[in-house]
């Protein structure tokens, strides 16, 4: 059985995108990755990721390249699904991201400029990084951590953040970063979900311009917690804490003085890594284990070929390091590869809205990965032409990830930060995935706005119907990928079960690798074989039985100047079932006309997309990743009681939609689908 079993409730994908920006023939003539790789792939996918393997350093070969059991109907039910790469190789991930680098004779490249929040900078060679990774070691291993042992890193973006997951991965030890910014009880279910032996914090944080107090949170997370042995520190701020004697050590007491060199030992390609949650917007997080080998190959060669990552490159991931993102394009790809990084601590509008300009400016930064969220607050910042006085001319490359980016922003992405002639990089991935699934070649593919193109070479990725067939261009379907590949997440912590069922259970038996991966998207595919994202499968408004994807409609009402942002989502309706409800921010030129924003929705996909309800918002609330939390905005509109916030980037907007909403209702004396049964809960009561 497939995800849907009505074959007329596709989401209908009506906005037409028709620009193309074919490859550049400079940019491919200087590219790492051409069009023969996807050749070469097809011909043979294991023997294709095996070379991509053998760009790492292996201390053992492996035997067995790839093994899968898919999973099966049996006397017992359906079985786990398990995936296998590599069998019987041993490497290193930190000796792969740094030690291979100064052996090489590179020690002396920066390896991380960071940039602290209130104008502190650091330049980290991989001399440097080498020394610290390894005292970090040591000192791990002092405080009795060993190969196995779990450890929770609740720090924001510092070079530390680094070098904890790096030492962590030096000796062993599996590594499970956690936002800064997130609740005392989301950093004690993942200690407690893990059963971590050490939880690393710091004594505070710079966020948005003032300094914060974190150790008491994290002490809240770590009250009682038999299998908790140390909550090692890292002073950052200087505020003055609570000490429990016996269980906290301060990092400069426990890392700092220990010996600087390290001898390190090699693990098995499926030894896990790291454990990384999802954001629980749709349940209990789910704690996904990547291996070793397997991701470190997928991780490396994805970031190396759609990066087209050079040796003199400066690449900026912004995003946190607790994502994924960053795990895979700020940590192990672009370490493993051998660039120079800036991560940078803090906000983009700390002091000022030039910020990110500034940092591009200052490091020569080359290739800047960011979120559609991100550009889409930069267009209302700037509007048309960023402010004068910048250089953004190192930029050779763009990247986005989070979401499916609307045209527009793609477009002006493109304009105001690429010069109208650098490749604008949009990939798509998941927590589940490792590292892009995708996302073009630069190269190789020509570029479509909105759509993340075609699949990576070695990757299996195609938009099905509750069959499992392939749907025909123009419709949509379910997005899946219909073949394991390297990165892939190998379970979920402690609940193998949760992981066949979340992922394998509704295609089991499909296809000839016996079962599809359910990314949980539906996508529609176009002529040229290209895919456009149209959101999560229940991110889709059915009004008088159309289902319309929220992503095209938001895309459209962007493409308004008036516009900055916009969130859509399907609230009841006594009439239709559900309308579209659109929340929208104030774009560059001001506050939008309703009747202008109805009018081109009605144009760009048609009057049944008409929103019927237009409600002005500070902000969007959205998770740390940059999605926008459609099903939270639902909720506040119909009055219902709020669910899971606890992922919330910006809880305050909760507020704002909040009392957007109240006016809504004021000025219209009641809204049709408004449930008036169930007010909205207290403030006080709610976990924002």
């Amino acid at each position: 059985m497939g995800v849907t079993t009505d074959p007329d409730a596709a989401v209908e994908a009506r906005l037409g995108e028709n620009r193309v920006f074919p490859v550049s023939e400079s940019f491919a003539a200087q590219a790492n990755v051409g069009p023969e790789a996807y050749t070469e792939a097809a011909a043979d996918p294991v023997a294709f990721w095996e070379r991509a393997a053998r760009r790492l350093d292996w201390a053992q070969a492996w035997h067995t390249a790839h093994t899968w059991s898919p999973p099966v109907e049996g006397p017992d039910g359906l079985s786990v699904p398990q995936a296998e790469w590599f069998a019987g190789g041993r490497l290193n991930a930190a000796v792969n991201c740094v030690d291979r680098h100064v052996d090489a004779g590179r020690g002396d490249k920066v390896a991380l400029f960071f940039e602290g929040e209130p104008g502190d900078r650091e330049a980290v060679t991989y001399a440097d990084l080498r020394r610290r990774v390894s005292q970090a070691a040591n000192g791990l291993t002092a405080l009795g951590i060993e190969p196995g042992d779990r450890v929770v890193v609740y720090l924001p973006v510092l070079v530390e953040t680094i070098v904890i997951a790096l030492a962590c991965a030096r000796i062993g030890a599996v590594h499970s970063l956690v936002f800064g910014g997130f609740s005392a009880e989301a950093v004690r279910f993942r200690l407690e979900d893990t059963g971590a032996k050490l939880l690393v914090t710091t004594d505070g944080q710079h966020r948005r311009g003032r300094p914060t107090e974190v150790k008491s949170a994290a002490d809240d997370a770590a009250r009682d917690l038999p299998r908790l042995e140390h909550v090692l520190v890292v002073r950052r701020t200087g505020h003055d804490v609570p000490w429990t004697v016996g269980r906290d050590v301060w990092w400069h007491d426990a890392i700092d003085t220990q010996p600087d060199e390290h001898a390190a030992e090699a693990f098995d390609a499926e030894h896990p890594l790291f454990i990384i949650y999802t954001s629980g917007t749709t349940g209990k997080p789910k704690g996904l284990v990547h291996t070793t080998g397997g991701y470190l190959t997928h991780a490396s060669w994805a970031h190396w070929a759609h990066f087209d990552a050079k040796p003199d490159d400066v690449h900026w991931c912004t995003a946190d390091l607790a994502w994924v993102t960053a795990h895979t394009y700020e940590i192990y790809g672009p370490l493993s590869n051998g660039l120079t990084q800036v991560i940078y601590e803090g906000t983009p509008d700390a002091p000022h809205r030039e910020r990110h300009l500034e940092i591009i400016e200052r490091y020569g930064v080359s290739v800047y990965y960011t979120a559609p969220t991100l550009i889409r607050t930069f267009m209302t910042w700037f509007g048309e032409e960023l402010p004068a006085g910048h250089d953004l001319s190192s930029v050779r490359l763009l990247g986005t990830v989070g979401e499916a980016i609307n045209p527009e922003a793609w477009v002006w992405f493109r304009r105001c930060f690429g010069r109208e002639s650098t490749p604008v990089v949009d990939t798509w991935w998941q927590s589940e995935t490792g590292a892009a699934m995708i996302a073009p070649l630069p190269g190789a593919t020509a570029l479509k706005p909105g759509s993340a193109t075609v699949p990576l070479p070695g990757i299996d990725v195609a938009v099905v119907d509750e069959h499992g067939a392939p749907v025909a261009p123009g419709r949509s379907g379910t997005l899946v990928a219909r073949g394991p590949w390297p990165g892939m997440a190998r379970t979920v912590w402690g609940d193998p079960h949760r992981y066949r069922d979340s992922y394998w259970a509704a295609y089991a038996g499909h296809g000839e690798h016996g079962g599809y991966y359910v990314a949980g998207d539906g996508a529609t595919v176009d002529e040229d074989g290209y895919i456009w994202l149209l959101g999560r499968l229940d991110d889709v408004v059915n009004v008088s039985g159309h289902r319309l994807s929220t992503i095209e409609i938001e895309s459209s009402l962007v493409a308004h100047p008036a516009v900055g942002e916009a969130g859509v989502a399907g609230v009841a309706d006594p009439i239709t079932g559900q309308a579209v409800a659109a929340f929208v921010t104030e774009g560059a030129r001001g506050a939008a006309d309703h009747t202008d924003l109805r009018r081109r929705v009605t144009t760009d996909i048609g009057p049944v997309a008409k929103p019927k309800h237009i409600v002005g918002v500070p902000e969007l609330p959205k998770t740390r990743s940059g999605k926008i939390l459609r099903r939270l905005l639902a909720q506040l509109w119909q009055g219902d009681t709020l669910g899971d916030t606890t992922s919330l980037q910006n809880p305050w907007a909760v507020d704002g939609v909040r009392e957007a909403v109240r006016r809504v209702r004021s000025d219209h004396g009641g809204a049709a689908g408004v449930r008036h049964d169930q007010p909205a809960p207290p403030r006080e009561k709610e976990t924002t």
